[in-house]
């Protein structure tokens, strides 16, 4: 837990993900598409990616990937990062954590 809680907050968006997943890749191209560049950890990738796993379920995340943080904060999987994006409060979000300068 306390890994995924230091990884999530060194940078404005963070995504974990599994490179196999199409719903974390559909994330991932949401946040490039708006000009946001996320640090993203593959967890099927990374040593202790079935520890950061669990971490994130324990989290209430689910399923585990993909799972998006904002500012350091938890803000849900492919379903809430969608809604936000629907509803318009993605971006001032985004603005908020310094992960979009306009």
């Amino acid at each position: 837990m306390d890994r995924v809680a230091k990884l999530a907050s060194q940078k404005a968006v963070v995504i974990f993900s599994k490179s196999s997943c199409c719903m974390s890749h559909a994330i991932k191209r949401l946040f490039y598409e708006q000009g946001v560049s996320p640090a993203i950890y593959e967890l099927d990738e990374e040593s202790r990616g079935k520890e950061m796993e669990w971490a994130l379920v324990r989290l209430g995340c689910q399923p585990s990937v993909p799972a998006v943080f904002i500012g350091g904060k938890f803000v849900g999987s492919a379903n809430a990062v969608m809604t936000l994006h629907l509803n318009g409060s993605l971006k001032k979000l985004l603005k908020d954590a310094g992960a979009l300068w306009l």
